[in-house]
């Protein structure tokens, strides 16, 4: 049975100490980001639907778990002194994201940890994608108030023309809202690229039916400063512990 005595805590008034950190009593939500069972949001999810117990109880948004506690996932106890594991993934065509499906992009990778995708890629679309067992890097890179930018090369079924680069850059009516203004560069006749700020569900497929094209292939090359570089389909690299904290504080957490 894991609880927070499997890690160092000294108890200050209040508050305690693990890993060599002074925290407060810590949100559910928040330790199981921490823990990189999932991402806050999903937590709060699981937590409606009754799957996480805090000693032998059921837990409710907002509890806090204290030292001594164990927490449940699904009947399973969870660790919070995993060590940090992010992936940078050149994910190929006909690889799904939803981990609820067969034959996701966690059987595909096989890694020996527990990790799950920061956001998505459909299933048609190639390219970058992070995997981590860090619930804090996973929100904050999908928080859309934070204006990460995220970079892809668009290939269409016919010639682009400077009404279609304007319509998109300006923003387009979809999903009930309008998309954020992007920029975007011309590579060729039918090929592109597009920098976008949000992440709307296959949302440059959408810009692109709104104006009457058919996108042929979609891949994305960057996530804020992380670039594909030169790995292939279906490869990943691991990021040092050095890299993980300069990402962490590119994140401000």
């Amino acid at each position: 049975m894991l609880n927070l005595q499997s890690v160092p805590v000294y108890i200050v008034g209040t508050d305690y100490i693990y890993g060599g950190k002074v925290e407060q009593k810590i949100r559910i939500n928040k330790y199981l980001s921490e823990a990189g069972v999932c991402s806050r949001r999903e937590a709060d999810r699981y937590i409606e639907n009754g799957e996480i117990m805090i000693n032998d109880v059921v837990a409710e948004c907002g509890m806090k778990v204290a030292e001594g506690d164990t927490v449940y996932f699904k009947g399973r106890p969870v660790a919070l002194s995993e060590a940090p594991v992010v992936l940078i993934f050149n994910k190929p065509r006909g690889v799904v994201c939803s981990t609820k499906e067969k034959n996701n992009i966690i059987d595909y990778i096989g890694y020996h940890k527990r990790i799950y995708p920061v956001g998505r890629l459909d299933k048609e679309s190639t390219g970058l994608i992070l995997l981590t067992n860090q619930g804090d890097i996973s929100d904050a890179m999908l928080r859309a108030s934070n204006y990460h930018e995220k970079e892809y090369i668009v290939r269409v079924n016919k010639p682009i023309t400077k009404e279609f680069t304007e319509g998109m850059q300006r923003g387009v009516p979809i999903l009930d809202t309008v998309t954020r203004p992007c920029k975007i560069k011309v590579y060729g006749e039918k090929e592109f690229s597009v920098i976008l700020t949000q992440g709307l569900n296959r949302q440059i497929r959408r810009m692109c039916e709104y104006f009457d094209y058919r996108v042929q292939s979609l891949k994305r090359v960057r996530i804020m400063y992380i670039r594909l570089g030169g790995l292939k389909p279906g490869e990943y690299i691991e990021m040092t512990p050095s890299e993980i904290k300069e990402l962490k504080n590119r994140l401000g957490i």
